[in-house]
Parts: C-alpha cells; structure tokens; sequence
C-alpha cells in the first residue's frame, strides 16, 4: 500500500506531512493514539467528517471527539471553560483522557450528534499529536473499527476491514493504554465520568477532590436517551460470538460458576486471568492478563475478542475484574461487548 507509513521501530516523524496533508485535504487517516487506534479526519470540514460514519458504518448521533495539539486549538473550538475544567485539562492533558466542553460555532454538528458541547482530548501519543500539529487543524477521530466492533490495539487487527476505505495508514505498533479515554463531564463543578479509561475515578478524585459516575457506565442507556460520550449506547466492542460477562470477589465461586457455564455448552470458550488458566479443563482458554495486573488486562482485551470468533464456539466465557481504577474501564468494555449478559455474584 502506497499511502502506508511505518513508525513502530523509528522516532523519526519526518514523514507525518504526509499523513497530515491527507487530513488537511479532507481524507481519512488510520493513526495510532496511546488508548487504541482512530479514524481520523478534519474536524472542521462536514463533509470529511461524514466520512469517517460512513467507514465506519456509525450512527451520527453518535458524537466524535476532537483532539487536539495545543490550548490555542482548544480555544478555537470551546468556550466558558471553568476554572474546574481548566484544572483537569492541565492535570491529565496530554493522555488519555476527554473532556465535554460548550462548543464554539466552527464546531459541525455532524460531529456533537447535535449536541451544544464537544469532547475535547490531547493525545499523549507522539505520532498522534504531531499528526494534529503538522495538519494544524482538530482532528475527528472516533476508535479504528466498523461500528459495534472491538475497537483497534495495533493495524494488523484491524487492516481488513479498514484498509480499503481509508486514504492513509500509519503504524506505530500496539496501543499502550489498550482502552479508549476516560469521558469526563463537569457538573456543578464536580466530574462526572461519562465513559471510564486510563484516567481512573481515583486519578480524577485527587484532583477535583471528588467524583461521580454515570450510572450508565455499567448500565444500559434507553435508546430514547441523549447520548452525551462515545460508547454509551449502542453495542458495542462484541464479537460475533454469545458472550457472557462472570464475576465475583470470591475466586472460588467465579470458577465454579464459569465450569458450570461450561458444562452447558458443546464449545465454549473462555477468557481467563493467567492465575485460573489451569482451573479449566476445555480445549479454548485465551489468556487475558494478570487479575493483579488489570493494566495487562486492558492492552489485551480487544485483541482477544476479534480473536474469539476464529474458534467459532457457541459460547464466549469471560473473567470479569474489579470495578476499580482501570478494572472500571474493562467492565463498561465488557459489559457492552456482552450485551449486558453478566453474571454478578
């Protein structure tokens, strides 16, 4: 492929004009960030940024997030920050992590769904943020996948579907986050966290010194509702594959509960810790991680589930976490990839 640029094993981004140019000119760019991989165009062209829905097959009330390289780009897009949002921007920016601001009028509303606010992110990612600097414009850019998808951790995941439909590709290998970006809304003055990441509730609380979470975070949002972050109302990172999301504190209990899922089935599949692997005897156990290290778990989860259908088994067992830190952002991951089929005890 032409319009192809390899960066996993240089820090030379001399060649990112290329890329930049395609944006500036109102392609598509397959791009890596440190969460996972984006779709990205110019985010104040309408007409490019119809695109990326239509390559990914997306609802346009769905909104995108616009990410950016500097405070001056910032300002061109938001209006009536608070002091508040000002602290958590200059706090977690530049990372993983997304703020819902008021939008200012060069904002389309293709891409807030409609909506009088915008989610704003700073890439931490060096090739993602110099991309943004070198097209000099906010790039749109929503996960690297066909909607309803798991999202993208590294090209070759995601290459064949996606590479006939964007005009630039750029590979910088595996994400380091593995997870899209915490969402974050400031209501009377608190946050409130709209979608989780690797920016945890924790990281956030001391900060602002206190947070919320949206209920909808582990819940199902009604399709009657405003959707306010990416990732709250469809379907969402699933395989094709019945999945069934299993958990407790109690080690012994989710075992059992999981061998008994397994007796009930002809081929399940499992999505084990690398601390219970031994303790199911079935012909396909993926390893997602250790349960002690779920920042492991996070960088391997979409991974696996692109990889589950490949055994085409009836059912997708899979080890939940604890709704902590980052293990928060496994679960809403989870959750929705398995269509709210979860197993709490």
């Amino acid at each position: 492929m032409n319009n192809y640029l390899d960066l996993k094993n240089t820090k030379n981004f001399s060649e990112i004009d290329k890329p930049a140019n395609v944006i500036k000119k109102g392609g598509l760019v397959l791009f890596p960030t440190e969460t996972v991989y984006g779709i990205g165009a110019n985010g104040l062209n309408s007409d490019a940024v119809k695109n990326i829905f239509i390559a990914k097959g997306r609802k346009q009330d769905n909104p995108l997030i616009l990410h950016i390289s500097s405070f001056e780009m910032l300002n061109l897009i938001a209006k009536d920050i608070t002091d508040m949002e000002l602290k958590l921007m200059n706090a977690f920016w530049p990372g993983p992590f997304t703020i819902i601001l008021n939008k200012t009028n060069i904002v389309p509303d293709v891409v807030t769904g409609g909506l009088d606010t915008v989610g704003v992110r700073m890439p931490s990612n060096k090739i993602a943020f110099e991309l943004i600097k070198q097209a000099n414009t906010p790039i749109a850019a929503p996960s690297a996948n066909i909607s309803g998808k798991p999202s993208g951790t590294n090209v070759q995941d995601i290459f064949d579907e996606l590479c006939d439909k964007m005009d630039f590709i750029i590979d910088g290998g595996n994400t380091e986050v593995g997870v899209e970006s915490t969402v974050v809304r400031v209501i009377d003055n608190v946050p409130v966290i709209l979608r989780p990441g690797g920016v945890t509730a924790e990281d956030l609380k001391r900060v602002a010194g206190d947070v919320k979470i949206d209920k909808h975070v582990l819940a199902k949002l009604e399709n009657t509702e405003k959707v306010l972050s990416p990732g709250m109302k469809y379907r969402h990172y699933a395989p094709n594959s019945k999945c069934v999301l299993v958990y407790s504190d109690d080690n012994q209990k989710l075992t059992s509960k999981i061998q008994e899922l397994v007796s009930e089935n002809k081929n399940p599949l499992i999505i084990s810790s690398t601390e219970n692997i031994s303790k199911y005897d079935v012909p396909h156990v993926l390893n997602s991680g250790s349960s002690k290290r779920p920042q492991e778990i996070a960088q391997n989860i979409f991974r696996l589930l692109r990889k589950v259908d490949s055994y085409n088994p009836d059912i997708v067992i899979i080890e939940g976490v604890k709704e902590e830190g980052i293990g928060l952002a496994i679960m809403n991951r989870l959750i929705r990839a398995c269509e709210y089929n979860y197993i709490k005890m």
